[in-house]
């Protein structure tokens, strides 16, 4: 599916758009969808999940807030 991207650019960004094309040999489309990759590759935004979180019940309502439960623990 492709779709088409309009965006408005400031001087300075207009220079590095232009740079990088003339410097990579790409086009102005590939420059902005490699700039996308790296920009999502730095900020994930899928939460990681924890295996088995929520699936053990102990049957202690408080051991996760109560210290007395942690007494003798060296982990």
């Amino acid at each position: 599916m492709k779709t088409t991207v309009q965006a408005r650019l400031d001087a300075a960004s207009q220079r590095q758009l232009r740079q990088l094309v003339r410097d990579l040999g790409w086009s102005p489309s590939r420059v902005v969808r490699e700039g996308l990759n790296l920009l999502a590759a730095c900020h994930p935004t899928r939460r990681r999940k924890i295996i088995g979180l929520g699936k053990v019940d102990s049957g202690i309502t408080d051991l996760g807030s109560n210290k007395k439960h942690l007494e003798g623990y060296r982990g």
